[in-house]
């Protein structure tokens, strides 16, 4: 069976990842996929109930190594058992945050080593990275207006309470990161219509199911013209 494909969305508060994520797997699955859509921190049971204690700010009094440390634990149950699986099944999987956040939210802005914090990676992911990463780019002051539009009368999370500052300081990291890796991340402009986002977020979720296609004509392609070459190869030969 051929393997899936890992899709990771990005970006800071309030730029629209959920509501891009339903968009795209409503796509997928008129398209006859299989689509598996989930979040960071959390996806699995046992990452859910990590979610509660760093959402929640439970742990923000032991520091963002600690953070960092959950966020890992969490990273590994939910690989396991739901990203690695799907994929093997041929499913893509659509998941808000992954990696990336770690390294700008407990990195860059939690100022943790990036030895510290690759070391962390390597165990947890172990080779399980994104094979496209959508970061929505939105200005930070627009970003927290829609966040607590969203919420209501509801209680800013753990991140979405910080500084104007620190959030600035995140979307460039998230910058950052898409200029340092273009094979793997793509910027999308969050601040257009809904419906504008998701049409280019469609185009390059495409455009890589498409590289995905050619690439598996071209390998079944190969044996079979080695399997030709080799049967005349033995044209002419005396027996």
């Amino acid at each position: 069976m051929a393997r899936g494909i890992f899709i990771t969305f990005e970006g800071g508060e309030g730029a629209g990842k959920s509501t891009q994520i339903a968009r795209l797997a409503e796509s997928l699955r008129e398209m006859g996929h299989e689509v598996v859509v989930t979040r960071e921190p959390g996806g699995s049971p046992g990452a859910e109930a990590v979610r509660h204690v760093i959402l929640s700010g439970a742990a923000e009094p032991f520091g963002p190594a600690m953070e960092a440390i959950l966020f890992a634990a969490a990273r590994a149950d939910h690989i396991d058992q739901v990203i690695r699986p799907a994929v093997a099944r041929g499913a893509i999987v659509l998941c808000d945050r992954f990696v990336d956040s770690s390294r700008v939210y407990q990195g860059v802005t939690g100022n943790l080593e990036p030895a510290f914090m690759q070391a962390l990676e390597k165990v947890t992911v172990a080779g399980m990275m994104p094979d496209l990463t959508v970061v929505l780019d939105l200005d930070p002051e627009e970003g927290m207006r829609r966040a607590a539009a969203r919420r209501g009368d509801g209680t800013a999370d753990r991140f979405e309470k910080e500084a104007l500052d620190i959030h600035r300081r995140r979307r460039e990291a998230f910058l950052e990161i898409a200029r340092a890796d273009p094979g793997r991340c793509v910027v999308i402009d969050a601040a257009r219509a809904p419906a504008k986002v998701a049409t280019a977020i469609v185009k390059a979720v495409h455009a890589l199911i498409e590289r995905r296609l050619q690439k598996g004509a071209r390998a079944r392609a190969r044996p079979e013209r080695n399997g030709q070459g080799q049967a005349g190869s033995g044209e002419g030969k005396p027996a």
